[in-house]
């Protein structure tokens, strides 16, 4: 997929104004889903924007509860409804667990991919052997992966899998959930370019090739800081640096 470097994570936000706020400021991938319980609020911001519909990037997931082929299609139907859009651009499995059988649960993200629901098939938190099962089953390509990914928790085997077959890998929680600035070489290298630690991380996920980010902002100065990230340049150092932390913290377990 065609992504921008830094998307806009919706999880806990409630007002349009935000979503409409964040287009206008240059935003054109939105990541929300069904267990956010804030698809309309995405929608409705969309709605409140002059940003040509086919300049967007809209993605939501499927919860876990819902993974039954039936409920893959009527959820859907619904998230479409919510989001007053005719076809999602890229639909993920949240998780694969509870109702996830993937012979059962992928067929019926191809069938709504036949249908013009969506255009993208994406999955989120699998493993690379989960990750392998469902290349082996989906007939359209995995078009993107999303995990967490941060100074804290990364998963190189993901990555690996990800450039050997050509997608993209969509980092969420990006910017370490306010802890990078507890993490000395973080500190270190944003004293170096002056700039902040939450800075610092969201470039390092950047300087990871294939690696796109979604971090969550609700005020225009932290939704237009973000994007000015992509301009930050960190040298091989940095990263070395900040890839060197031993300290892992998940901060979405399963």
């Amino acid at each position: 997929m065609d992504l921008p470097p830094i998307g806009l994570g919706t999880m806990g936000i409630e007002d349009p104004d935000v979503i409409a706020t964040a287009l206008e400021v240059g935003y054109r991938h939105l990541d929300t889903a069904q267990i956010y319980g804030n698809e309309a609020v995405v929608g409705e911001g969309i709605d409140r924007s002059d940003v040509p519909r086919d300049e967007l990037t809209v993605a939501t997931k499927v919860w876990a509860d819902s993974l039954a082929p039936d409920d893959v299609i009527d959820s859907t139907d619904a998230s479409r409804e919510r989001l007053g859009v005719e076809t999602i651009d890229l639909l993920y499995v949240h998780r694969p667990i509870e109702t996830y059988d993937p012979e059962a649960t992928l067929p019926a993200f191809d069938s709504l991919r036949e249908r013009g629901w969506i255009e993208h098939v994406g999955l989120s938190n699998f493993t690379p052997e989960e990750l392998e099962t469902a290349r082996s089953i989906l007939e359209a390509p995995i078009a993107a992966h999303q995990v967490e990914f941060h100074p804290l928790f990364r998963s190189p085997g993901l990555l690996e899998h990800a450039r050997r077959y050509e997608y993209p890998v969509i980092a969420y929680s990006p910017l370490s959930g306010g802890r990078a600035g507890d993490l000395e070489p973080v500190a270190d290298v944003a004293k170096k370019h002056e700039t902040t630690p939450e800075a610092v991380s969201l470039a390092w996920v950047l300087a990871h090739d294939g690696v796109h980010a979604i971090p969550k902002a609700s005020s225009r100065d932290h939704l237009e800081a973000n994007l000015e990230v992509a301009s930050i340049e960190l040298d091989t150092e940095d990263v070395d640096a900040i890839d060197a932390v031993e300290q892992r913290e998940e901060l979405f377990p399963e």
